[in-house]
């Protein structure tokens, strides 16, 4: 069964850090690239950073570049989003998801994602 399971959200004050990790299981094939996205309450899902399983690329949306920071560890089958120098626009539900062969192109659009996790919250007070 695939599966995603992200964690290490929670309650940071403006300006400190979160890193989130989500740990895959359950695929028997490789996939094609991996990345973030989240939900801020009652608004649209926005992709953040996205990782290219194959060359390492990693593609970033503008809000978060310089200031997020997604990275992998395959042994661990785990893929981490280092949050810093947050803001309460940060605040959010946080999911990671992966493209199959086939879904990904260049860049973050989670239209893409094949499979995706529950997620998890980001709180970030003023």
């Amino acid at each position: 069964q695939l599966q995603l399971e992200e964690s290490g959200g929670g309650l940071m004050q403006s300006g400190g850090s979160l890193r989130l990790s989500c740990e895959t299981s359950g695929f028997t094939y490789d996939y094609v690239a991996i990345g973030w996205f989240r939900q801020p309450p009652g608004k649209e899902r926005e992709g953040l950073a996205c990782l290219d399983n194959s060359s390492g690329a990693t593609y970033y949306v503008d809000s978060v570049k310089g200031r997020f920071t997604i990275s992998r560890d395959n042994a661990k089958k785990t893929v981490y989003l280092q949050m810093d120098n947050l803001k309460p626009e940060d605040t959010a539900q946080y999911y990671c998801g992966v493209f199959l062969p086939g879904s990904f192109q260049p860049g973050c659009d989670y239209y893409g994602m094949d499979y995706w996790g529950e997620g998890t919250p980001v709180t970030v007070s003023s």
